[in-house]
């Protein structure tokens, strides 16, 4: 561990700082990227079933047009390829220009994709689905920055005592952005489905979709770059963070300036100091020391946040099929459009409100307290049993009066995704790796995490088709079916548990500097610290 007069005092300051209103408008200005993020990603689950409708529905069939699987899959996916791509581009760029440089970018890239995304042109099925998946990818391009930026930004900034809940904070405006598209959805379908009433498919086809129905999920797109738009000044006038400008840049003199201005106290320039602090640390990515010091730990936050993000997206993009399944929401025939698009968002919203949002929150309040090691394992048991709880007995759920208790232990699910690995696999990268790798390793790891998600987004689409041939969606072939694939998802999160058990460490109560060894890396001579100049800011 390392002394005192080892650390930088502008990082000692950091470490050391009461919680302060600087603490809370970086929460708020990263935590509203993550809201926009969360928004952006989840909500085209809540309209797939209304473009289904509106671009493929032959009014000569028994039921309404839903996506061809390819278009479907591609919809669905599209922006969570666009996501590993950005996380992986932008987190090796933060650790190259600098974090505050890139963090414009990302949030300029969302709001224009997102509005991008509901001008998707032309009328034409075709030419609507490729522009759509065009700007959703680079929609997701943009989303994949935010992530190793806004962890590693909060968890620079932050002081040592909170430094879990102010991470957890950022991420757990993802379940707002969650729940406020479940909201902005019920509003628009309610506004529209009133406006302009129609009768249910079964009763008349073709009337049972309005024209008007096409602006519905164009405005919710859209609406997805407001809260960017809102912040993007404030992010741009946020400074570099001290650790990146004293230990990657190697500016002795800014760092301690910016945060002289930040903390509002007199820090001293140690510019002799931080020459002897860094020296001999430039170990790269692919270097045997790199291996030797931090393998495992990345090897442990990519595996984790892959095996919850396979558990987690399925669930989140594919509530509609599960909800339709044990019939909460009823047949589409027995709808129209808008009353379709209305029962879907207000489940979701349900869920949202009832399990994702308070996980979040139980995390921010109890990291610091239990630390991130308990969460994340408690996490992952949790998911695992509820999981089991919904398949072992999961023809009993489907049998009329038994939905609600379904409900409940699905909410349960996203309860423990979130008050556990979904918030955590978040916040441990941003803590136990070096400040040169920093946003790369959290890049690393959240695109691992992406990865898990396209394969659950792509892999649940199909496994949960029916069995049985006459009860497969058009154009699909029979898969596992649900029950089937909740187990698959439970033996996910059990697979989580263990290499959690094995692999992630515990950075309560610590120092970034004694998390990634840069307090006591290479040991210093005794006297470096006497020997170091010092100027005052």
């Amino acid at each position: 561990m390392a002394r005192d007069d080892q650390q930088l005092q502008v990082l000692s300051a950091l470490d050391a700082a009461r919680t302060q209103w600087y603490h809370f408008t970086a929460i708020v200005v990263a935590g509203m990227g993550f809201f926009t993020d969360a928004y952006d990603l989840f909500c085209i689950s809540l309209v797939t079933k209304l473009l289904g409708r509106i671009y493929y529905t032959d009014v000569t069939r028994p039921t309404p047009g839903t996506l061809p699987p390819n278009v479907a899959a591609a919809v669905n996916g599209v922006a969570l390829c666009g996501t590993l791509a950005g996380q992986l581009f932008f987190g090796w760029l933060g650790d190259k220009l600098g974090r505050k440089s890139v963090y414009g970018m990302t949030l300029l890239l969302m709001v224009i994709c997102s509005i991008a995304s509901g001008l998707s042109f032309s009328h034409t099925p075709a030419s609507v689905m490729a522009t759509l998946c065009f700007f959703r990818f680079w929609l997701g391009f943009g989303i994949g920055g935010d992530y190793p930026l806004s962890a590693t930004i909060m968890s620079e900034y932050a002081n040592k005592k909170t430094r879990g809940a102010f991470i957890a904070a950022v991420f757990a405006m993802q379940g707002f952005g969650i729940l406020a598209g479940g909201v902005v959805t019920l509003a628009m379908s309610s506004v529209f489905r009133s406006a302009f009433p129609a009768p249910a498919y079964e009763v008349n086809a073709a009337a049972s979709t309005v024209p008007q129905a096409d602006y519905v999920w164009r405005i919710i797109l859209m609406l997805g770059a407001m809260p960017a738009i809102l912040t993007y000044y404030w992010r741009m006038k946020m400074p570099e963070t001290a650790r990146y400008t004293a230990l990657v840049a190697k500016n002795a003199k800014q760092a301690s300036s910016d945060m002289a201005k930040v903390l509002q106290v007199e820090i001293e320039v140690e510019t002799e100091k931080l020459e002897d602090i860094t020296r001999g640390k430039d170990y790269g990515l692919f270097s045997a020391r790199f291996a030797k010091r931090h393998g495992a730990h990345l090897l442990g936050t990519a595996a984790t946040w892959f095996l919850v993000d396979v558990a987690y997206y399925s669930q989140n993009l594919f509530q509609k099929d599960i909800f339709t399944s044990i019939h909460w929401i009823p047949k589409a025939r027995t709808m129209s459009a808008l009353e379709e698009v209305f029962r879907i968002s207000r489940a979701q919203t349900l869920i949202a409100l009832c399990g994702t949002v308070p996980g979040y929150w139980f995390t921010v309040f109890l990291i610091d307290v239990i630390g991130r090691f308990v969460i994340q394992l408690l996490g992952f048991a949790g998911m695992t049993a509820f999981m089991l709880g919904l398949a072992i007995p999961y023809h009993h759920w489907t049998m009329p009066g038994n939905q609600v208790a379904f409900v409940v232990l699905y909410g349960f699910t996203f309860f423990f995704a979130n008050f556990g690995p979904n918030a955590t696999t978040f916040i441990v990268p941003a803590e136990i790796f070096p400040a040169r790798l920093r946003s790369t390793c959290h890049g690393i790891s959240a695109a691992s995490g992406k990865a898990g998600a396209i394969i659950g987004a792509f892999g649940f689409l199909y496994a949960a088709q029916p069995r049985d041939k006459a009860h497969v969606d058009a154009g699909y072939k029979p898969g596992i079916g649900v029950r089937n694939a909740l187990f698959v998802l439970a033996g996910c999160n059990l697979l989580g548990f263990l290499l959690t058990w094995m692999l992630v460490p515990e950075s309560k109560g610590k120092s970034l500097e004694e998390m990634s060894g840069e307090a006591d890396d290479a040991e210093r001579p005794a006297n470096a610290a006497s020997q170091s100049g010092v100027e005052m800011v």
